[in-house]
């Protein structure tokens, strides 16, 4: 494969694990155990309003405590619902059950790691993202696996990048890629922090003029010739 890379850093959510697939079955689990109804519309306003609080998360605007507080509040009001106690914890604890990967993640880190060190950097919260990561089929080829929660940084913030070079040993930023479907945070973060970057795009969505990416795929089994053809 290409030796002009040394470090893979991915995304977790979207990007390997199946998120929208975890997110809808935890708060399932969750509303069901709670004998409250689940339906279209609570998983539509659910993923909305979690959406711009984690946009606002990026931006330095909120702490991950804030989002765990707020989302919960925020979905009940929409709903004109009382908020049963306990809840927005609950869920929190079957988001960490969820493991199920994207089409051909598990095939392509094993691939993969036997060229490059592989890392995982992820706004996201440690009580979420370590026990997936230790219960997936990830968890045997990942080197280091950054948490935005326990940085006290986020993409696209160049901090979390210093914290993870540091981590995996300050190799030259020529050296390393950074993969993810975030054009907000990946993207913008590999950008600022003069990387390569790769944007996973299954859905096709046009490609922002603006943001000056050096890849693109819409399927991660693309993430393998690219790497073997490109220099």
């Amino acid at each position: 494969m290409n030796s002009q890379f040394q470090w893979l850093i991915f995304d977790a959510d979207d990007t390997l694990f199946d998120y929208a697939y975890g997110e809808r079955n935890a708060l399932e689990t969750t509303f069901r155990e709670f004998g409250l109804p689940f339906d279209a519309r609570a998983l539509e306003l659910y993923r909305d309003i979690n959406h711009q609080l984690w946009l606002r998360f990026e931006k330095r605007e909120l702490t991950g405590a804030q989002i765990r507080a707020e989302r919960f509040t925020k979905l009940f009001a929409a709903l004109a619902q009382r908020e049963p106690p306990g809840l927005a914890e609950r869920f929190i604890d079957h988001l960490a059950e969820q493991t199920t990967l994207i089409q051909d993640a598990c095939e392509l880190v094993r691939t993969l790691q036997r060229t490059y060190r592989l890392a995982v950097i992820t706004n996201g919260m440690a009580r979420v993202q370590q026990p997936r990561m230790a219960q997936s089929l990830l968890a045997p080829y990942i080197s280091e696996l950054i948490i935005s929660d326990q940085v006290g940084a986020a993409k696209p913030a160049p901090e979390i990048f210093d914290y993870a070079f540091a981590r995996m040993g300050n190799p030259p930023r020529e050296r390393v890629i950074i993969i993810g479907d975030s054009l907000t945070s990946d993207m913008q973060g590999g950008v600022n922090y003069g990387i390569a970057t790769c944007w996973y795009n299954p859905a096709h969505q046009p490609r922002p003029p603006q943001l000056p990416l050096t890849y693109e795929i819409h399927a991660l089994r693309e993430l393998i010739p690219l790497l073997t053809t490109e220099n």
